[in-house]
């Protein structure tokens, strides 16, 4: 059956061609161009693009390929990731991409009972995508036979670094096979991660599709100067905009999550929130609901910023400065997802131009200043709450029941 697909330049079998029409790509991105002959070639990669440009199925199509002409019955393949989201929604890609086959795989992360991933790693199952943490307690309790692991694959690397997972990785790797096929996957490629690619991998062909440490180039940045106690309102104010459709907002801490959540939802917007305290199944729910357009802002922290693969994500606002270049490269890459238009908005106030300045550096250009005509700049902050009423409540007033888990105040003695 003749597919007529760009995809069967690239020699994958006819089964994947259908696989990846079904999902609706039409091309190869760049980096699938780049990376699939050399991983169907068996060799060690090193991918750097940026976020959003196909990396995952540069990775999955190869290793289906070579899974497809092998018996099944123990893991072959293992992929890396550093969060429960990128996990589940790589697992997710995984099986729309082996549609047709009998390939199957598991996502493996913590916030979920271990049981049933126990289950899944001792049938033996063909690739298994995990968090580092949550692997070695499998590891730990001798869940997981490795054995007959062929391919490695860590995805988001820098991510890893990011978050302290290195010595987690280096722990799974010497606990594989030596013989293996190695790729690294990566938005940036800073010194620790090229260091850790120089240990675990052999003559490495290194792609790099993209200028490292850039955005996609289809994003618009703008920045917005306001004063920190008008930042609130004049996210709302953005928010009513009829382009605001499905937007983003990153903030620095859970407290802040739920307050601006909280405020935006009061504001009339419908809204979902996700960060390391919610549970797994809150988050999952929190990220249907924006995926579906259910919500039309999800407020989330950086533990979420290489979690979200939503596509049509038509703004990324960051509601706080990020105090380090490569995570606002991290967050505003949610938005112009294959290849499609986005825009990035940062609210920014007198105290983190310091952290701006960074990120323009980085950038290598400075971003435009907007102002609205209509916004009063000017309005003070909200009254300080009365003394009286600061020492009736030591750690500020009650949070309404919803926000505070439904907690009630321990009984008197």
């Amino acid at each position: 059956m003749q597919t007529n697909s760009p995809f069967e330049s690239l020699g994958l079998d006819p089964a994947l061609v259908r696989a990846v029409q079904g999902l609706g790509y039409e091309a190869p991105t760049p980096i699938q161009r780049e990376a699939i002959p050399a991983v169907l070639a068996s060799k060690d990669v090193v991918g750097t693009a940026q976020t959003g440009s196909g990396k995952t199925a540069a990775f999955l199509l190869p290793i289906l390929q070579r899974l497809m002409k092998q018996p099944a019955g123990r893991t072959r393949a293992l992929v890396l990731s550093p969060t429960r989201e990128l996990a589940a929604q790589t697992e997710s890609a995984l099986r729309g991409l082996a549609k047709g086959t009998r390939i199957r795989g598991v996502a493996v992360y913590g916030g979920v009972g271990m049981a049933p991933q126990e289950h899944a790693l001792r049938a033996g199952v063909d690739v298994v995508v995990a968090t580092p943490g949550r692997l070695l307690d499998h590891m730990g309790r001798r869940n997981v036979d490795f054995r007959g692991v062929q391919v490695l694959v860590l995805d988001e690397a820098d991510r890893m670094l990011d978050m302290g997972f290195l010595p987690d990785v280096r722990r799974i790797v010497d606990a594989l096979p030596k013989e293996r096929q190695t790729l690294l996957f990566s938005a940036t490629m800073p010194p620790e991660i090229e260091a850790l690619s120089r240990s675990i991998m052999r003559h490495p062909v290194r792609i790099s599709v993209s200028p490292p440490h850039r955005p996609p180039a289809k994003i618009r940045h703008e920045v917005y100067p306001v004063p920190s106690h008008l930042k609130t309102s004049l996210l709302t104010t953005l928010l009513g905009r009829e382009d605001m459709m499905s937007v983003l907002v990153f903030v620095r801490t859970k407290r802040r999550a739920d307050r601006v959540a909280r405020q935006v939802a009061q504001a009339g917007f419908p809204v979902a929130r996700i960060h390391g305290d919610r549970s797994q199944s809150q988050r999952e729910t929190a990220l249907a609901g924006f995926r579906s357009g259910e919500h039309q802002v999800l407020v989330a922290t950086d533990v979420a910023a290489r979690g979200i693969d939503v596509l049509g994500i038509s703004h990324v606002i960051n509601y706080d400065v990020p105090g380090i270049p490569t995570d606002y490269i991290h967050r505003v890459g949610r938005t112009a997802r294959a290849e499609a238009e986005g825009e990035a908005v940062t609210l920014v106030s007198p105290e983190e131009e310091p952290d701006l300045r960074g990120i323009e550096k980085a950038l290598g250009r400075s971003i435009p200043r907007v102002t609205l005509p209509d916004f009063d700049y000017r309005a003070p902050p909200p009254p300080k709450p009365a003394r009286h009423e600061a020492a009736r409540h030591p750690r500020g007033p009650p949070r309404g029941r919803g926000w505070d888990r439904g907690r009630r105040p321990s009984p008197r003695r």
